[in-house]
């Protein structure tokens, strides 16, 4: 596998994360989910097991109205007549809370990054929650004192996988000029798009998706930095037949989801292939696996006869903050980032994965450098990068 030298390569050098202030416990989320069902008893069934078995002990949504008892939920409701919250409605509560979760995660990642808002050369914006205009890079622009010169590219409507394609855009952006410095930010408000569940296929979404936001910088890596995961090779694959397994409409209580269950099962049908094209047939210790849902993190276990804590990052943030959309891969490269610091480690070659709509899979190599400059001396570049 070609090598290179990590001096000027493009680099994750900051990772912020933020979410709402309203905690989602799965057993009080089930409660107003069973009273708003449960005249269908068979969706009931579906429930019980899907909750039982999804991974995830807590959450957090941006809406108190999740917060009351069970029946009394606006978007929830235990009887068929109520009127539930507009698509409209739905989109003044995004717009309202979208932006300050988006910038406190964004300031978070400039801080660890070290990098004052003015030097920032390009602002990626990722969500598939809502839209509004002038949208989320223009607030935050004003918000965050940006440059008004900055290059901006909003990322709308991608699902789960824009979160790693985004990164993989930024890295692009500095490999074509090391003066550039990338601040990528991922907001997801899923809790918002919560509907009475009609089928058992709707209950997917309600089961194991929350709300929060996440931004990192991607700079070109110099001497001395701490911490850095320094970005390798990636690329990006649409699987055949498989449109129909994950669709997500504008409706007019919300944004529809509907999630195959055969999803895991599809990705065991080509991500061998995907990941040998990428890593070759050595595969790395470090994985960042997008926790879709728990079978997925499972498949991908399975397929790669991976040990339980190389999946821990990914069931970990499931476990306690759910789904996140495009915002989950950072969460789980910080918690990754956060244990390679404590087990001081001096560098580690990973792979990261995410899935989306399409169905898509982004792929990504990345190697952990605890100190650039330690590396540099020794020369003792990472071999996935």
């Amino acid at each position: 596998m070609k090598e290179l030298k990590f001096a000027g390569a493009a680099g994750i050098t900051g990772i912020g994360t933020s979410i709402p202030k309203y905690q989602l416990k799965q057993n009080e989320v089930f409660q107003r989910i069973e009273e708003s069902c449960k005249k269908d008893s068979d969706v009931m069934r579906w429930a019980r097991r899907i909750f039982r078995q999804c991974g995830v002990d807590t959450r957090y949504t941006c809406e108190p109205d999740f917060l009351k008892p069970a029946g009394a939920c606006r978007y929830l409701p235990d009887h068929e007549e109520a009127v539930v919250p507009s698509t409209s409605q739905r989109m003044e509560v995004y717009q309202r809370e979208s932006v300050p979760l988006a910038a406190q995660a964004a300031q978070e990642a400039m801080t660890d990054a070290k990098l004052a808002p003015s030097s920032v050369t390009h602002l990626i914006t990722v969500s598939c929650t809502g839209q509004f205009l002038p949208g989320l890079d223009t607030l935050l622009i004003k918000d965050l004192e940006l440059s008004r010169r900055i290059n901006r590219i909003p990322l709308t409507f991608q699902g789960c996988s824009a979160g790693l394609k985004a990164i993989q855009l930024a890295k692009s952006i500095v490999e074509s000029d090391s003066s550039h410095h990338v601040l990528v930010v991922c907001v997801e408000l899923c809790t918002i798009h919560f509907q009475p569940p009609a089928t058992r296929e709707a209950l997917f979404g309600a089961s194991f998706f929350g709300d929060g936001a996440s931004a990192c910088m991607i700079s070109a890596v110099s001497d001395g930095q701490e911490h850095v995961f320094q970005l390798g090779g990636g690329h990006s694959v649409l699987i055949p037949d498989s449109i129909d397994e994950m669709i997500w409409k504008v409706g007019n209580q919300g944004f529809d989801l509907y999630l195959s269950p055969a999803i895991p099962k599809l990705l065991k049908s080509f991500l061998r292939e995907e990941v040998g094209l990428l890593v070759g047939d050595h595969l790395p210790p470090l994985w960042a696996i997008h926790p879709g849902g728990r079978g997925i993190v499972d498949a991908v276990q399975e397929m790669f006869a991976l040990d339980d804590s190389q999946v821990s990052y990914s069931r970990d943030i499931l476990k306690h903050y759910g789904n996140l959309s495009s915002a989950t891969i950072l969460f789980v490269l910080k918690r990754m980032r956060e244990d390679l610091v404590q087990q001081g480690k001096e560098q580690a070659n990973g792979i990261s994965l995410a899935f989306g709509p399409g169905l898509t899979a982004e792929l990504l190599r990345f190697s952990y450098i605890s100190r650039t400059e330690k590396l540099h001396s020794s020369e003792k570049d990472a071999a996935y990068v």
